[in-house]
């Protein structure tokens, strides 16, 4: 899943580029050989271009063979394998980097179903203080300060729950993204 990844399919194409241009930079070292040839009507006018009796044609074979290039070629097969050496260091990079996140995201998934089910037990028991306030209040066995206080630490429970499910979420697009596009499940 993590090959779906965008820098790492990035980094695999670099270094299937430069694996490329290493193909490129032996192949200087053979001989370049080329043929040209054409054919063709002369005439001494122009009305009789076509209907002169003289042929023309060219044969034209070149063979270059790479002697006296002073090193030059020695060093662009030397910088093709640094550039592919890098491509692979930055793929290798890429992958761990790949990895590191998609770790850290399944550890911090884990960490926020924990922190959710402590803070959903927190919230129930606000819930349950309220509620015993209220009664009491209401019954007169309790200030109005005891119901206010109640009340704003169940507002802090419900406020803690739904930052930490918005947490949750945001780490969900973030696996997401880490693994390229999609889970299996």
């Amino acid at each position: 899943m993590l090959l779906q990844r965008p820098d790492i399919l990035a980094a695999e194409h670099a270094l299937k580029g430069a694996n490329a241009n290493i193909g490129s930079a032996r192949a200087a070292f053979f001989p370049t050989i080329s043929l040209t040839a054409s054919a063709g009507l002369a005439s001494g006018e122009l009305t009789d271009l076509f209907d002169g009796s003289a042929g023309t044609w060219l044969f034209s074979p070149s063979v270059t063979l790479p002697i006296f290039t002073a090193g030059r070629l020695e060093a662009q097969l030397d910088v093709a394998e640094i550039r592919k050496d890098s491509a692979i260091a930055r793929y290798e990079k890429a992958i761990q980097t790949a990895f590191r996140e998609a770790a850290d995201a399944l550890v911090a998934e884990d960490t926020y179903r924990e922190q959710l089910a402590a803070q959903k037990a927190n919230l129930q028991a606000n819930q349950e203080y309220y509620t015993t306030a209220s009664q009491r209040y209401q019954e007169g066995l309790d200030s109005h300060l005891t119901l206010l206080d109640a009340q704003r630490s169940l507002y802090a429970a419900q406020q803690g729950y739904i930052g930490l499910q918005l947490a949750q979420l945001v780490n969900q697009v973030n696996l997401y993204k880490v693994f390229g596009g999609g889970i299996a499940e």
